[in-house]
């Protein structure tokens, strides 16, 4: 449930600095402290128009090992020709500093912290840190986009996760402009739910790989920052949005029935129709042993990019397709050189072996 908004922070200045209008400045956050009692601190880099406006952060790494946003931010920072002609852009190329300087998704004290939020000033580290992030920066703005990855050992093709209940939180994901929406509200003490219950709509891209800076992935990232800002007439900037674009209501895991090795035959963001084969299911001396297939019409929104598997692992993330959704004419609208949506897929399909099913040979048991 959305609660009563708090009033804003000013972003005219900042633990003790101003914050200049038409200016780009760089402010370290205190967010908790070493065993040797040193000061650590999180850089933002803010932009400020002369024209009053709305207040956006985009942030990235909050889960560690999550770069792809780091990768994307950074474009934006490193970006000279990136000028706001009104309101202030707040940019975080990475959030969770403790966790990032350990190659790690999860803080020190173990706690994810995209379940901590809005966090506590007395509550153990994860806690304080995300209470710091939420005044600070949160508090600060109208808006919010949170850029993350999968977990580890997985890809996501990009989708935007999103509250499409509410107008503000569904524009901002329409305008993002990936292909892909997952509608709902989110999980209890991430950023985007908590920020969006405090009046500040903000949404998530999933894209890519840990550990990674992929160029399709900050290609997406970048262009969907710039759409949402160019919505909210913060930037001059011709809005780039698919052909189509999916609100998906439900998503499904298909998982293996047993141990083996897999021999996958789709790729992240691939459009399947239900009964196709995903993949077969083989021992180490490629006897098949089950062929996984798709329970709906839909699109592969993640999948693990190991194949050796045990019973009940997560292989395939499938979104179902709207009921109005033509498979075959989603699959006709990526086909273009210069789409963006084609390119990511054959991106991502470069980092697992994929081989036709009608084309796979394998011994039966």
């Amino acid at each position: 449930m959305k609660q009563e908004s708090p009033p804003r922070k000013s972003i005219d200045s900042w633990l003790g600095k101003a914050i200049p209008r038409g200016q780009v400045s760089e402010v370290f956050l205190p967010v908790s402290e070493s065993y040797s009692g040193i000061s650590l601190s999180i850089p933002l880099q803010i932009h400020r128009s002369d024209v009053d406006g709305p207040t956006v952060f985009v942030t990235a790494a909050l889960h560690g090992d999550e770069l792809n946003g780091t990768g994307a931010v950074r474009e934006l920072i490193l970006d000279k020709e990136f000028r706001l002609k009104k309101g202030s852009l707040i940019l975080v190329p990475i959030l969770n500093l403790l966790a990032f300087d350990r190659h790690s998704r999860y803080m020190p004290d173990r706690r994810d912290l995209n379940r901590c939020f809005p966090g506590s000033p007395n509550g153990s580290l994860a806690s304080r840190v995300a209470d710091t992030i939420f005044t600070e920066i949160v508090g600060r703005c109208d808006f919010g986009i949170d850029l993350h990855t999968a977990s580890i050992r997985r890809t996501n093709y990009p989708n935007v996760r999103a509250d499409m209940s509410d107008p503000r939180v569904a524009a901002l994901a329409k305008h993002f402009g990936t292909e892909v929406i997952v509608d709902g509200a989110g999980i209890d003490g991430s950023l985007r739910k908590e920020a969006c219950r405090q009046g500040c709509p903000t949404i998530v891209l999933e894209g890519g790989e840990v550990w990674k800076v992929e160029p399709a992935i900050v290609e997406t990232a970048v262009r969907g920052v710039k759409n949402v800002l160019a919505h909210l007439d913060m930037i001059d900037f011709a809005k780039e949005i698919p052909e189509q674009q999916l609100v998906v209501k439900r998503t499904q895991w298909v998982r293996a029935d047993g141990g083996g090795f897999l021999q996958f035959h789709v790729r992240p963001g691939q459009v399947v129709e239900i009964n196709q084969p995903l993949a077969t299911n083989t021992d180490l001396l490629g006897h098949q042993n089950r062929i996984m297939e798709a329970p709906f019409d839909g699109v592969i929104i993640g999948m693990t990019t190991i194949p050796a598997v045990g019973p009940g692992q997560p292989v395939f993330h499938i979104g179902k397709l709207p009921k109005d959704t033509d498979p075959d004419e989603l699959r006709e609208s990526r086909q273009s050189e210069e789409n963006l949506e084609q390119r990511t897929v054959e991106d991502l399909a470069s980092n697992v072996m994929v081989v036709d099913h009608e084309e796979s040979r394998y011994p039966e048991s």
